[in-house]
């Protein structure tokens, strides 16, 4: 299995847009951080992780191939914000977006030019499916388990399991219903947005809490902001089990 960190950024990307702060001043490349997407791919299948704002520059260094789904995991716009850009993926057919029934009926009034009954000529061809908590999706040599976390204590989201990886982002916290569903994992991806507390997000030092929890092999933070050390800084910090991934990182595993 093969992962692709495609953005690793929080909601404003970094830099953010008017900050000279020592991050979103560096020249590591590993302090850029566009908004959060993944790609998946085992052998056979191929998976995109949420379409935010950016897709269309993240794709642009990716073999253009067409992905068996693209699983959402809440509608935020940096989360969403790019599904009109899969439109040149619509020469291979349809393109299966799956998603939270709150999140299909959200897309549809957002996007209602891509589900009218007459279409206007060119828009992408999306074909939205919902799933639910604990559902199993099979994509050929893919299993996919839906898992529910929560971005805050109102708004509850999806988050991942595809074989032996799990990805979630924007979670605060997680039932432990779901803890069953992380387990033997080879790579946890979970979101750590800065060192101090967030009403909605987890910090760095949440994440690697719960990253002990779960136990996977190797895991790896994502959705970080501007307001933390840079990259090699952090890196550094960190137990040697956990890592900040960066886009462009690619895994094998």
């Amino acid at each position: 299995m093969k992962l692709t960190f495609l953005g690793t950024g929080t909601s404003t990307g970094v830099p953010q847009i008017g900050c000279n702060c020592r991050v979103c001043s560096s020249e590591d490349p590993r302090d850029k951080r566009l908004r959060c997407s993944a790609l998946v791919e085992t052998d056979e299948t191929r998976l995109l992780l949420d379409c935010g704002p950016d897709f269309r520059q993240q794709m642009l260094r990716i073999d253009f191939k067409p992905f068996d789904a693209v699983l959402l995991t809440h509608e935020h716009y940096d989360h969403v914000g790019g599904l009109d850009d899969l439109r040149p993926y619509s020469i291979f057919g349809d393109v299966r977006l799956y998603a939270a029934p709150d999140v299909v009926q959200h897309l549809k009034e957002r996007l209602p030019y891509c589900f009218a009954k007459n279409k206007y000529p060119g828009v992408p061809k999306l074909d939205l499916h919902c799933i639910a908590p604990h559902e199993k999706l099979y994509f050929k040599d893919a299993e996919v388990t839906a898992i529910r976390i929560m971005h805050h204590a109102q708004l509850p989201i999806l988050g991942y399991r595809i074989n032996n990886l799990a990805y979630i982002t924007d979670m605060k916290t997680i039932p432990d219903s779901e803890l069953d569903l992380l387990k033997n994992l080879e790579v946890l991806v979970v979101n750590g947005l800065r060192h101090t507390p967030h009403n909605s997000h987890q910090s760095i030092e949440e994440a690697c809490a719960f990253a002990d929890r779960v136990g996977a092999r190797q895991t790896y933070l994502i959705h970080m902001g501007h307001n933390i050390n840079l990259h090699a800084e952090e890196e550094r910090m960190l137990p040697p089990q956990i890592h900040m991934a960066y886009d462009g990182l690619k895994i094998e595993f």
